[in-house]
């Protein structure tokens, strides 16, 4: 049943990624035809976005294989650090 449950995992984390990265392709396609601010800011931001979604993926697996404690808190933090960076991005495509 556990067996079941991860692969499970693995096909939504890798649904989560895919979708993370096809938007970034389509805000990069956006701003490829229509160079402006906006779109280079939201083209950075899902860029950042599908970082962190990896890094997460990757975060996952070290915690599930018994990675010590100090490693597994550094990864976290650097997981988090591209959505910052993302969101922020995003933001800034939206009111600038």
């Amino acid at each position: 049943m556990v067996g079941v449950l991860q692969g499970v995992l693995i096909l939504l984390r890798l649904t989560l990624f895919g979708l993370s990265l096809g938007l970034t392709l389509i805000s990069f396609q956006a701003y490829s035809k229509r160079q402006s601010e906006r779109l280079q800011f939201a083209f950075i931001g899902f860029a950042f976005i599908s970082m962190g979604v990896a890094v997460a993926n990757l975060t996952t697996q070290v915690s599930v294989g018994g990675g010590l404690s100090r490693e597994l808190l550094l990864l976290q933090m650097a997981e988090t650090v591209p959505f910052i960076v993302g969101f922020v991005m995003i933001y800034l495509s939206l009111y600038r």
